[in-house]
């Protein structure tokens, strides 16, 4: 059941990183987008709320999520970034800071999972290498908003690790 919906979610993110493309290759507005590529899952509305809400907060806070991703890429041209790499690298730092409900390992790690079958070769290890060095400083700036089960390090665990 859990791989079942790991896969839906994959693929509606899938979806999603195809509208932020279109939007980035053609400059279509973003409702035309929605209306042409994230309409396929409207039979399900929470799956299509998900890839909807997704695409326009990445679109809707990229520059804000740009700077984040900039800071942790500086000795890269952020111009010369894959332009997957790059989209992925925005909805993952988007969920981050604006999906509660979803973990930022996951984040990260559908981040990678989809690069290896869009993107280059390097793209997973590039992904991973700069995600991680965004989470941990928005650890550290106590921006992780993250509620329930399994999203938040418990205080026990926060000790025990600063021993």
């Amino acid at each position: 059941m859990t791989e079942q919906k790991n896969s839906k979610r994959r693929k509606i993110r899938e979806l999603a990183m195809q509208a932020l493309y279109a939007t980035e290759i053609a400059k279509d507005p973003p409702q035309h987008v929605i209306d042409t590529i994230l309409v396929e899952l409207k039979p399900n509305d929470s799956d299509f709320d998900f890839a909807q809400m997704l695409f326009l907060k990445t679109i809707t806070h990229q520059a804000e999520i740009d700077k984040r991703i900039k800071i942790k890429t500086e000795h890269w041209d952020f111009h010369r970034i894959a332009l997957l790499d790059k989209i992925l690298l925005r909805m993952a730092v988007c969920e981050m800071l604006y999906f509660p409900d979803i973990p930022p390992k996951v984040s990260i790690n559908e981040a990678i999972e989809i690069a290896k079958d869009y993107s280059t070769d390097g793209s997973g290890t590039f992904l991973n290498g700069i995600l991680d060095a965004v989470l941990t400083e928005m650890k550290k700036e106590g921006l992780l908003k993250k509620t329930g089960r399994g999203l938040v390090e418990s205080a026990a665990l926060k000790v025990r690790s600063a021993k």
